[in-house]
């Protein structure tokens, strides 16, 4: 027996609540928060006896191994591949390519031997057949489903039994018994759940499609992000062109790799050399502006971090953040205000990462007190110097991991100098390292000289 309960539930984040409320306890967004009628079925006054128990040891975990997408990026970011029976959200944007990025997937698995379905709920299917033949050859192991029931695709997933499933996207499914339009709370979240227990069941890797605004107030990615295994991130860069694709939940590898691809007229193609790309832009003789080299999973990377620090008077300052840890920007300024003799605090600070790129790793640190530095004394940093190294609270400088592969990658790129930690290890011939044991050393040691009291 069933009955519906009505509950209230935050578009941005999907939290629950018992009443309505102007302002998400939760994400602490305004205006999200709306009334669902949820259907609740009665639980058994006694549960029914397991029988389908086996022993862990009977299991064959050479089932659980990943099975390559065959675009290297995406591989990439899974840590190999798709995990059988495994389900993966893949939210971004509309138009920043997410379609086209699930298509090449499919086509790719196709071509090597995979059986692939594709539900196109938002275009026809000789849409899908026209996109596909621009990406390539059409295999012939690629099906496409035009139609939005969810329990028409469970069935087509039990008779072919594919590797792999393309839902694009998950707002536009219908699951019969529930009462809720498409792209509802209930309908979203009631049709997820129905296609991953099918998926599951067939062996089969699910790819979800969902859409976000830049705000996350589009009913349905958020609120699955706990009901599937892997959960990636696809968003914009700078040039435009780029793309970034992130793992932000993964139950079977690591949330620290990057794919970065191009958009162009023959899709997405991944990025040769993403740091060359990253610095194309770059204009050296700029005050507050420093190259550091940073991990995205072990893949070393460089990246323009660009400061500006301006002077207000008659009110506390201000930090704007785009691409760096906001905690660190506010520990380093303190730290080089009670070491360094800078005082921050009646000023703006601006902090950017050039590129859409992000750094969350205190390999940052050095790179953004000498940005700081450089940008309050308005001199500009020697255009072949890279930073490196973590900054503690007494001023101290602390190595990084894989130091040894970030000085190989920035000595490619031209780059022939290096401030870093003193313990850091030495570099390529050639590359000449600037080693200091605190943070008022490290920006004495850089010509010009930056002002450094402590």
């Amino acid at each position: 027996m069933a009955k519906s309960r009505q509950v209230f539930v935050c578009r941005a984040c999907g939290a629950e609540f018992p009443s309505w409320t102007g302002r998400c306890q939760s994400c602490r967004e305004w205006a999200t928060v709306s009334e669902v009628a949820e259907t609740v079925r009665a639980v058994p006054a006694r549960a029914e006896a397991i029988s389908a128990a086996q022993p862990l040891a009977s299991v064959d975990p050479d089932l659980a191994m990943p099975t390559p997408v065959g675009i290297d990026e995406v591989d990439r970011v899974l840590g190999g591949g798709l995990t059988p029976g495994s389900s993966t959200l893949l939210a971004g944007e509309p138009g920043i390519g997410k379609s086209t990025l699930t298509l090449q997937m499919a086509s790719s698995m196709a071509s090597a031997g995979a059986t692939v379905v594709v539900v196109t709920g938002e275009e026809a299917p000789a849409q899908v057949a026209a996109r596909a033949a621009r990406l390539g050859v059409v295999p012939p192991t690629l099906f496409v489903i035009d139609d939005v029931s969810t329990e028409a695709v469970a069935a087509a997933v039990t008779e072919l039994r594919p590797q792999l499933l393309v839902v694009d996207s998950i707002q536009t499914m219908r699951l019969t018994t529930v009462d809720s339009p498409p792209g509802s709370v209930n309908q979203v979240k009631a049709s997820a759940a129905y296609l991953v227990a099918a998926a599951k069941a067939a062996s089969a890797s699910l790819l979800l499609v969902g859409h976000v605004t830049k705000e996350g107030s589009v009913a349905g990615p958020r609120l699955l992000e706990h009901m599937v295994d892997t959960v990636l991130a696809f968003d914009r860069g700078d040039p435009s062109e780029l793309r970034f694709l992130r793992a932000v939940k993964h139950r079977y590898g690591p949330t620290s790799e990057l794919g970065i691809f191009d958009m162009t007229a023959d899709g997405l193609m991944a990025v040769a050399d993403p740091s060359q790309r990253c610095l194309e832009d770059r204009r050296p003789a700029m005050p507050g502006s420093v190259v550091i080299p940073f991990l995205a999973g072990r893949r070393p990377l460089l990246a323009e971090l660009q400061t500006l620090v301006q002077p207000v008077h008659g009110r506390a300052g201000v930090a704007s953040v785009q691409g760096f840890d906001r905690s660190r920007v506010f520990m380093v300024a303190a730290v080089m205000a009670t070491h360094c003799g800078y005082g921050f605090s009646s000023a703006d600070l601006y902090v950017s990462v050039a590129g859409g790129a992000r750094v969350t790793e205190p390999a940052g640190d050095l790179g953004l007190a000498v940005a700081l530095a450089s940008a309050a004394d308005r001199l500009a940093v020697p255009a072949d110097l890279v930073v490196c190294g973590e900054v503690g609270l007494g001023g101290e400088l602390r190595s990084v991991p894989l130091l040894a592969d970030r000085f190989q990658e920035a000595f490619r790129l031209g780059f022939r100098r290096a401030l870093v930690p003193q313990s850091a290890p030495s570099g390529p011939t050639g590359l000449r390292l600037l080693k200091a044991g605190s943070l008022a050393e490290a920006l004495s040691l850089i010509p010009p000289h930056l002002r450094a009291t402590g």
